[in-house]
């Protein structure tokens, strides 16, 4: 099946999940809601926030300005830490619902497990849930101790987790282990940060950019999509936000992934959730 910007994984619950969208960390004030808008003009049909980006409104203003109805964009948000717990938790996701200015969720997420609140805070999410206020439910940064424990409280599994996930970072046994559970692995930044898409040194690596003509950001964003995840890079240059939607027009050979797989370093440009 030839993979395209528009394209969507299934979530254990029948939810279509875009498998690219754009992840705003970071985007703030009106050159953020600029940069927002201009990804949904060239396609992009998933948007992530969160509380803690504090630039919830300036996506929903995006969104509205944009004229694309609503059930055609799926929105992320999450539960920041200090909000955790049930109570903090179904207040927190009703003022991230009046910031965005819709009236459901198509995706909510525990940002962190915060040592206990997080379980709380997973029921809350199954309320919300049930009462149709989320179309899909799921966490952020649990590695496979955090993910059995969830299962092991859980009425409705997760259908998302969002770690930090590229070449550099290459969490096989946590893919293994949500592939196996029917978790779709959302990959945050996918591009490092940009720590090492300057420091890319290898000549491999240097060849498989002439080779397929494209950048080490275009590259490492398409190995991330062969693995079968949904990919949320975030820039808030127009040029940029083009060139990480460019990636649907070649695929990477199966060599060529596993000199991807290979080059792992265990590298975190954000928080390691272990610690």
């Amino acid at each position: 099946m030839t993979l395209t910007i528009n394209s969507t994984l299934t979530l254990t619950n029948s939810v279509n999940m875009p498998i690219f969208g754009l992840g705003t960390y970071l985007l703030t004030g009106n050159p953020g809601q600029k940069a927002i808008e201009f990804a949904l003009k060239i396609g992009y049909r998933l948007i992530d926030t969160a509380t803690l980006y504090n630039n919830e409104k300036i996506v929903g203003n995006a969104l509205r300005n944009s004229k694309i109805s609503r059930d055609e964009v799926f929105i992320t948000s999450k539960v920041w830490n200090s909000d955790q717990g049930y109570s903090h938790t179904i207040k927190a996701f009703n003022k991230s619902l009046s910031n965005l200015g819709v009236d459901y969720m198509d995706l909510y997420l525990i940002h962190w497990p915060v040592k206990g609140k997080w379980v709380e805070t997973w029921h809350a999410l199954e309320e919300l849930y049930n009462k149709e206020k989320i179309r899909a439910i799921g966490v952020s940064n649990f590695y496979i101790p955090y993910l059995k424990e969830l299962f092991q409280v859980a009425s409705i599994n997760p259908m998302v987790n969002q770690i930090e996930f590229h070449p550099f970072l290459y969490k096989k046994d946590v893919l293994k282990y949500c592939q196996e559970k029917g978790i779709v692995l959302e990959s945050y930044a996918p591009l490092t940060h940009g720590y090492k898409i300057n420091d890319i040194k290898s000549t491999q690596f240097l060849q498989m950019m002439e080779k397929y003509n494209k950048s080490a950001a275009q590259l490492m964003l398409r190995w991330n999509i062969q693995h079968g995840n949904v990919i949320i890079p975030k820039s808030i240059k127009p040029t940029h936000i083009r060139e990480n939607a460019d990636i649907f027009d070649f695929s990477i050979s199966v060599d060529d992934i596993q000199f991807l797989d290979s080059i792992n370093e265990d590298f975190h440009s954000d928080w390691d959730p272990s610690d």
